[in-house]
């Protein structure tokens, strides 16, 4: 049969490249920093894989039917994958979240035609949360809520996707992987398929330090609603990185790498790096990957940016 050429937005998530840290693992000997560059999905962030899978879950199992709106809350990435596929696929998209997000993720939900439910910014993501319950068991017949805190196939996309594309892009040589904790989607199900993989794996989760910490799309498990998707026992490991050292980082990987992150790829950065100096320190070589959730593109009106 004759295909079309090009591809469709949902056909063109996953596959996205890992790349070399060089200058930011200096020379550390028997080390290597890779970071899984996702923002190079269609909406610009790993939320794409995880947002497609829920779409595609909802539809084959008749909760997104025509004429329901899908509902969730979020406080950037996945709602505007959410947008993208709704834009995309033709089904109308309804979002709470908190009003402090970025101007530039306002402004992009603005252009996807969003319906966005704002929430008061001191509550954060768990403001959303309840809002976007509320707004669900409010009216059950409008609303096709998907809630990707408690959705296994937030997860699934990225034990499916993401953990196969890395051991394949490492040719199975990966022995650490790190991650920050949101949703939780893209650390539970990459560790799982790696770990299935090669059990030695050491899979390290990132969290900020406090709660008070706002690096932007990751969540203090200890002080948040934990999401019903998250195992803690998955992780050999949990590290907590400060606010002003993600930032940092992020500006450093920007001068030194070229590259612009987001600050929780930065905060994910931060912590492989200290893994990498323990590794070295040991006498011990590592192939480390990092995930690199989006780039700086939603944060560059951060005043961060411009500080010494």
């Amino acid at each position: 049969m004759q295909t079309q050429p090009g591809s469709s937005i949902p056909e063109r998530i996953g596959n996205t490249p890992l790349i070399r840290l060089d200058q930011i693992a200096g020379n550390l000997p028997g080390i290597t920093l890779l970071g899984k560059a996702e923002w190079a999905n269609p909406s610009g962030s790993a939320m794409d894989r995880a947002a497609a899978s829920m779409v595609a879950d909802a539809r084959v199992r008749g909760l997104l039917a025509p004429g329901k709106v899908l509902l969730d809350a979020s406080t950037g990435n996945t709602g505007i994958a959410f947008a993208m596929l709704g834009a995309a696929l033709g089904f109308p998209v309804q979002l709470a979240m908190p009003s402090n997000v970025t101007p530039e993720c306002k402004r992009i939900l603005r252009a996807i035609n969003a319906q966005i439910e704002w929430t008061g910014s001191d509550l954060g993501c768990d403001g959303a949360i309840r809002r976007a319950r509320e707004l669900a068991g409010n009216d059950p017949n409008r609303f096709c809520y998907v809630d990707q805190f408690s959705n296994d196939a937030n997860w699934l996309a990225h034990y499916r996707t993401t953990g196969p594309e890395i051991s394949q892009q490492t040719v199975g040589q990966i022995t650490h992987l790190v991650a920050g904790l949101g949703s939780s989607g893209t650390f539970m199900g990459t560790a799982r398929r790696l770990k299935e993989m090669n059990p030695a794996l050491q899979a390290i989760a990132v969290q900020p330090a406090t709660s008070a910490d706002g690096i932007h799309g990751l969540r203090h498990i200890g002080t948040s609603i934990v999401p019903a998707i998250y195992n803690p026992h998955l992780a050999d490991r949990q590290l907590t990185v400060k606010t002003e050292a993600a930032y940092a980082m992020a500006k450093q990987i920007a001068r030194d790498e070229g590259l612009l992150v987001g600050i929780s790829s930065a905060a994910a950065i931060v912590a492989s790096l200290l893994i990498a100096r323990e590794e070295a320190a040991a006498g011990r070589s590592a192939v480390l990957v990092a995930i690199l959730p989006d780039g700086a593109q939603k944060y560059l009106s951060e005043p961060f940016w411009d500080q010494p």
